[in-house]
């Protein structure tokens, strides 16, 4: 069952993602969260979800285009959290059902003469260096493998046999993970910020 909650990455607010236990800031999706995870719980069963990040206002020019791409910083920090499975930037996997042509994020000066993409599919982060815009990337979080049900596994002597969870159950790391990410991603800008600082005397 999917569940897919529609914000827009350019007004989404602390506040509404603050608003209720699944951390989702779109009030209607968040309702159907808590009712599955409630019916997962229900069936001692446990199940994943996605946590969307979202930066505005980083500058232009931190990253690298070689060593310590500002994407690859980010994805490390990400998948080296508990339970993350997944990550993707701007687009991600989608990009390969686009073209080239269709893909790509036309530069464009505006009124203010500040130049900024008319599209941002790279999500904020291009040739390893950000580009001024949004920063948006994906995290997946896999299903607590603790759940209230036997399951196959192997002693200590390799023999077959079987254990059943008890106890404290988690049945979505998600509402958990949400501030983890946050945490995560100010401290790989922060790192980038300094790096920045120290090269270029900003």
């Amino acid at each position: 069952q999917e569940i897919i909650a529609e914000v827009s990455i350019d007004s989404v607010q602390r506040e509404a993602v603050e608003a209720n236990i699944v951390r989702c800031p779109d009030a209607a999706a968040a309702e159907s969260m808590i009712e599955r995870v409630e019916s997962i719980r229900s069936a001692g069963d446990s199940v994943g979800g996605i946590v969307e990040c979202v930066v505005r206002g980083a500058p232009v020019g931190w990253g690298s285009p070689v060593f310590d791409r500002l994407e690859a910083d980010l994805a490390k920090a990400m998948l080296s959290l508990p339970a993350c499975k997944g990550f993707d930037v701007g687009s991600g996997f989608e990009s390969v059902s686009l073209t080239g042509l269709q893909h790509n994020d036309a530069f464009r000066s505006d009124e203010e003469g500040q130049v900024r993409t008319t599209t941002n599919r790279s999500g904020g982060v291009q040739g390893g260096i950000s580009n001024g815009m949004p920063i948006y990337f994906r995290t997946v979080f896999k299903p607590t493998a603790t759940v209230m049900h036997e399951q196959e596994t192997v002693n200590q002597d390799f023999e077959n046999t079987s254990l059943k969870g008890r106890g404290r159950h988690d049945p979505c790391v998600l509402p958990r993970a949400v501030p983890i990410v946050e945490a995560m991603t100010a401290l790989v800008l922060m790192d980038h910020a300094m790096r920045d600082s120290a090269q270029c005397g900003g």
